[in-house]
Parts: structure tokens; C-alpha cells; sequence
């Protein structure tokens, strides 16, 4: 397939950039390879109209909705790249931005100043919070995207990269940041995770701290930021994120 082809599936939801396999996910090298490709063979254009004043690439224009294809894009700044998913029941705040190559799966909230960066999977009934950061992963184009499994939800200001993967169901509070040179500790179970390590299903993840481990800077009392996650989970928590659908 040509890249026009590639981006048009990507868009149609039938082709994605990431899949889940039996064991786990795996990047679709051919398709960031033909998103590459787009990049390459584009030329910068203007854009009238709406987006006048702007300039892109000609063949990666922003999309466009209609009410039939049940996306509630809110007047005000956001933009949908060309080669990017969004199903049914998503709602977009304004600014937020979806890079090419993202899916958003359906009844997903992506809140003001959210972005979804290129090729990120987002999952069912995910709410990424006002200000949220999911970084886009092109190259290598062997390496995994950041990816957001069903019923997750990401609070407001938190930076999830480096092909991070956020198992369904986990809850990520206010200002974390989750990347690979970064350990999480799980002081329910006691254990430090490997560096770059999933996040569990239904964790919940705190911003926190650690010591640094050097004469100096204890003795000037120096530490560390670090996600911490301090439960998994329950009826009380979940009662708390029940807002979301009063917001809908």
C-alpha cells in the first residue's frame, strides 16, 4: 500500500499503529514506515479558510467532523491531523491537539491543552485530564508507542512517553511522569519496577519521591522525583471518577 492508502485506513480505524497480540503489543513497523514516507513526499503548503495563516504539509491536512460521525470536536483551537483515529462519543476540548497516527477509541475525553501525540493508542472510556502530555513514538519505528488501555484515567498535567504502556483500568493522579529512565515503586506490593515497566491493571499512581544515593546530595538533603503507586483500584476510588459522566 501507498501512504494515502495507509492514512486513510488509519483514519477509518481499520489499520492502526500499534496492535495487541497474545503477547502484548506490538508496533506496526509498516505503517510508521508509510507515515515517514508522508513526511518525506510532503511539500509545505498555506491553509486557507479557518486555518489561514497556518502552514504543514500539503498531504497531512487537519480533518474535518460532521455531527454523523459522533465526535464532539469543541470549538476553539483543537486540531485532528490527517491519519489519526477518533470514533464515536470522543469529546475534544479546546486547544488539544491528535497527531497522526493516534487512536481514540470510543467515549474518550481528551481535555484542553491535551496532546495525543503520532501513533499513541488510547483506549475505550479513557479521560486524558486538561493538560496532559502523550509524547508520539515514529522513531525507531520498531519501538512501541505510548499506549492507553481501556478505562484509564490521566490527571491533569501528567507526561506519559518514551512508549510507556498504561494497563486498563489504572489511574494516574495530577503531575505524574512516566518514562523509561524513571522507576515507579509499588508500595502495595512492596517492589521497585523495572525501568520502563508496564503500569499494572487498576494502579494507582501518585507523584513521589526518593533519595539520591550520593554523600553530597544527602547532605544537601536532595531527592528525586519518582511515580509512586500507593493502591490498586476499589469501589471507593471508583466512585470518585464518576464525575467523568456527568461531564458527558
Amino acid at each position: 500500500m501507498n501512504y494515502e492508502e495507509v492514512l486513510d485506513q488509519l483514519e477509518e480505524g481499520t489499520l492502526r499503529a500499534a496492535n495487541k497480540t497474545e503477547n502484548g503489543w506490538e508496533a506496526n513497523i509498516e505503517v510508521k514506515e508509510a507515515i515517514l514516507s508522508s513526511f518525506k513526499d510532503g511539500e509545505n503548503t498555506s491553509y486557507e479558510g479557518i486555518y489561514k495563516g497556518f502552514v504543514d504539509k500539503h498531504n497531512l491536512p487537519p480533518r474535518f467532523f460532521a455531527p454523523e460521525d459522533g465526535v464532539r470536536l469543541v470549538p476553539g483551537g483543537s486540531s485532528v491531523r490527517r491519519g489519526a483515529y477518533v470514533s464515536e462519543g470522543v469529546i475534544i476540548m479546546p486547544p488539544a491537539y491528535i497527531n497522526v497516527g493516534a487512536y481514540v477509541d470510543e467515549g474518550s475525553m481528551v481535555d484542553s491543552h491535551a496532546l495525543v501525540g503520532s501513533c499513541a493508542q488510547i483506549g475505550k472510556n479513557v479521560h486524558l485530564s486538561a493538560g496532559v502530555q502523550i509524547g508520539g513514538v515514529l522513531e525507531p519505528v520498531g519501538m512501541n508507542p505510548v499506549i492507553i488501555e481501556d478505562d484509564c484515567f490521566i490527571g491533569a498535567g501528567a507526561v506519559i512517553v518514551e512508549g510507556i504502556l498504561v494497563k486498563k483500568g489504572a489511574v494516574i493522579a495530577p503531575g505524574v511522569t512516566l518514562s523509561k529512565a524513571v522507576p515507579v515503586y509499588d508500595i502495595v506490593n512492596e517492589k521497585m519496577l523495572d525501568r520502563g515497566a508496564d503500569i499494572p491493571e487498576n494502579a494507582v499512581v501518585i507523584p513521589g519521591t526518593r533519595r539520591v544515593n550520593n554523600d553530597w546530595a544527602k547532605e544537601k538533603g536532595l531527592s528525586m522525583a519518582c511515580p509512586i503507586i500507593v493502591k490498586y483500584r476499589d469501589e471507593g476510588s471508583n466512585a470518585s471518577l464518576e464525575l467523568e459522566n456527568a461531564l458527558r
